[in-house]
């Protein structure tokens, strides 16, 4: 009788064990073959397994909810949890997110890490806060270089060139800046554009050139490097009150290894490109970039009679 007992009490136990377990929902445009999602996916295992499975996650990648916007309205209503997106598209909502989206505002992911961390990226918390959402983590997305069919030296080079760009303001202004014609082109269409000489160059991350074989229709990549392209990971502000200390301890410290895991892959991914696209025949350039950089100044401009004078400092102000 008392072995009974024993075992319909080990029943009931794991029974609500089971019932109370948390299962965390979480949205990306990313598809399964990208470092976000490969991320995503170690963060959800790294949170069953440090939770001793009371809390799991389910992900919906390739942008099956809605793309970033739809899914980060889900997130403040309460519907989905968590959604990874770019950092400066959020500006749509906070538009100070602007300045740290314009070109060569940000060197490399480390300094981008630290103004996420300092006082400018914690004002942007807040922002988001009111917004309803709360920003976990930053994850690093590549950084954005630009192909051409002609070796790109210097600044110089890039006068007249057909510049496909994404309909996004600030790699817009970067065209412009530098003396190449903005042409904003359909992602789908970018390869066939430049295999046409619709365009004659394009700026994306290396892994992005890779993945779409843009290297066929270009002869040459110069490191550019005017973005540092970036991914927040946010959580629905209904969803993170709702969790205990623990449950958010826990989900900060799988966050831990999921960043890793991304971050890892892309950069590794990157310095491995640098030389298989010289195995390809590709000619890569180091133009220097303080011309670029200088360039830029009327947009800053043009953003600072937005925000107000000194806001580009303030980005980077530690």
């Amino acid at each position: 009788m008392m072995t009974k007992t024993l075992l319909a009490g080990a029943a009931a136990l794991a029974m609500a064990t089971i019932a109370e377990a948390r299962e965390l929902t979480l949205g990306t445009q990313d598809n399964e073959a990208t470092p976000v999602y490969k991320g995503a996916a170690e963060f959800a295992s790294k949170l069953g397994e440090i939770s001793g499975g009371e809390m799991t996650v389910k992900l919906f990648p390739s942008a099956t909810l809605g793309d970033f916007k739809a899914m980060v309205q889900q997130a403040q209503a309460g519907e989905l949890d968590m959604v990874i997106t770019g950092y400066p598209d959020m500006s749509y909502t906070i538009p100070e997110l602007k300045l740290i989206g314009a070109p060569y505002v940000v060197s490399d992911y480390p300094q981008l890490k630290e103004i996420v961390a300092g006082p400018w990226g914690q004002e942007m918390a807040k922002k988001f806060e009111d917004k309803g959402i709360h920003v976990l983590d930053v994850w690093y997305y590549g950084t954005r270089q630009t192909t051409a069919n002609k070796p790109i030296n210097s600044i110089d080079d890039m006068k007249g060139l057909r510049l496909r760009t994404p309909n996004v303001p600030f790699l817009i202004a970067y065209a412009e800046a530098v003396g190449a014609t903005p042409a904003p082109v359909a992602f789908p269409e970018v390869y066939l554009a430049l295999q046409t000489s619709q365009v004659d160059a394009q700026e994306n991350p290396l892994t992005t050139i890779d993945a779409q074989k843009f290297y066929e229709v270009q002869s040459s990549v110069a490191m550019t490097s005017h973005f540092v392209a970036s991914s927040a990971v946010l959580i629905g502000k209904v969803t993170w009150d709702g969790l205990s200390n623990q449950e958010k301890e826990w989900v900060a410290t799988a966050l831990q290894a999921g960043g890793a895991m991304n971050d890892e892959l892309l950069q590794r991914g990157e310095e491995e490109l640098v030389r298989a696209f010289e195995e390809r025949g590709l000619t890569i350039t180091h133009p220097d970039l303080a011309p670029f950089r200088a360039a830029m100044q009327p947009y800053y401009d043009t953003l600072e009679a937005e925000f107000g004078e000194g806001a580009i400092a303030a980005v980077t102000a530690r």
